[in-house]
């Protein structure tokens, strides 16, 4: 038995004081808000369930602050990710996911939906172990010590009207669903911090023979899906397919209940009710970054979807961040404010993240479920001062002190407690640079 003495901690959906909190062999098992026995560790400030970054591409990480010159758009953004793609080989992909990983763990970050596409050599031949990709990012996040959801993707085109895959492209795709499929089989979860999902890239990069039959037989999996990033996409599948994406993937029966739809920005209504009950997974930090736009985030979440949260291509790793994205977005785009509270923003960052990506047990300091906890100090230049139950509002990354996955002590004192992640993540970048 391990037990915590939390100064603050999230309770079903409020900030409760000296909370104590019993572990045993990782999980949850007795949780006592205002107690008067003061003996466990004691972590000050707020305590928060683990944090689920439900849509991240690893890789991206090395982008950060390199294409913003000359303006640019989405797609000269996608050139420079395409050179870095090209670079990739499973020991240097190893390294760069494992201080990507740990940069999440130090921002609170439990739980990773890794997005992953770059499956073969750069000319498109498979490497002698077939999923060798793959299994480095489990590796890398077994090492940083946060879970995974492994969302092996379907690439196949390199756009709506079937062109085949061409340069770096090569790399990402399969042949057809059949290779994908021979493919997915042998990926295993490799222990209790990795399960296995899938994923459709977008309507750009999958023909629409065979999403029936992907959909049929990923149902039970967590299954993701760019959807309707930028409106080129919508244009273009109105224009092949005489529909939008939302549409097409649900005439193809893609919309099952552990289906996300990532981004989710460019929607007409009658896209935002076939969404109703789905997981949607906004990535306000990167759809900034791209210039991609605004997504209807409280219009969906009245629909009934439910709302995850990712930090995509990385251009910070902050859920905080993200968190807050979603409400002052939606301010920006009305001129109102208080469209989303604390609580609905922390859940979504939470419980509903975890869920998203199959991890049902974890989210919540609740009895029975997996014991992440993730301390976030009150007594920053930031935090100082402020009401906790606000703390979404104000905290950022930075203000993370410790984070507990699975009843393990990952990050102690703001520190990862076995890796230099800023000296692991420079040389880990400066290998996969052009």
């Amino acid at each position: 038995m391990t037990v915590y003495l939390a100064e603050h901690a999230w309770i079903s959906g409020a900030a409760e004081r000296n909370v104590r909190i019993e572990v045993r062999d990782g999980r949850f098992f007795a949780i006592t808000p205002d107690s008067s026995d003061k003996s466990g560790s004691f972590l000050p400030g707020l305590v928060l369930p683990g944090m689920a970054n439900a849509h991240s591409h690893a890789f991206h990480r090395a982008l950060r602050g390199r294409t913003h010159h000359d303006r640019g758009s989405f797609w000269t953004w996608r050139d420079l990710m395409y050179q870095v793609a090209g670079r990739l080989d499973p020991d240097n992909y190893f390294q760069l996911a494992r201080a990507v990983y740990a940069e999440m763990a130090l921002a609170g970050v439990t739980c990773v939906g890794e997005f992953h596409y770059v499956h073969h050599n750069p000319d498109g031949t498979p490497y002698a172990e077939a999923n060798a990709m793959g299994h480095a990012l489990t590796a890398a996040a077994a090492e940083a010590g946060i879970r995974i959801t492994l969302l092996d993707t379907v690439y196949l085109t390199s756009s709506v009207d079937g062109k085949p895959l061409e340069g770096v492209q090569r790399r990402f795709g399969d042949g057809d669903y059949d290779g994908w499929f021979d493919r997915f089989g042998e990926l295993r979860g490799g222990g209790d911090h990795a399960r296995i999902g899938a994923a459709l890239h977008s309507v750009r990069a999958v023909p629409v023979d065979g999403m029936g039959t992907f959909a049929y037989r990923t149902d039970g999996y967590p299954v993701h899906v760019h959807l309707s990033e930028q409106p080129a996409e919508n244009e273009q599948c109105q224009a092949v397919h005489g529909c939008s994406p939302t549409e097409l993937l649900d005439a193809m029966g893609v919309w099952q209940p552990m289906t996300t739809a990532v981004h989710a920005t460019h929607l007409s209504e009658n896209d935002r009710a076939l969404l109703s009950g789905q997981y949607v997974c906004f990535c306000p930090t990167t759809e900034r970054d791209l210039a991609d736009g605004i997504g209807p985030a409280r219009a969906l979440v009245d629909g009934a979807a439910k709302l995850t949260l990712g930090s995509d291509s990385h251009a910070v790793i902050d859920l905080f961040e993200e968190a807050r994205g979603v409400e002052l977005d939606e301010r920006l785009a009305t001129r109102r404010r208080g469209h989303f509270g604390a609580d609905e923003l922390i859940t979504a960052a939470t419980r509903d993240g975890h869920a998203s990506l199959g991890w049902s047990d974890a989210g919540a300091i609740a009895v029975g479920q997996r014991a992440d906890l993730v301390a976030v100090s009150l007594s920053t230049a930031r935090t100082a001062g402020i009401d906790p139950a606000g703390l979404i509002f104000a905290a950022t990354a930075a203000d993370v002190t410790d984070v507990i996955v699975d009843g393990r002590a990952v990050v102690a004192g703001g520190r990862h407690r076995s890796i230099d992640v800023p000296e692991a993540l420079k040389k880990a970048i400066a290998a996969v640079l052009p």
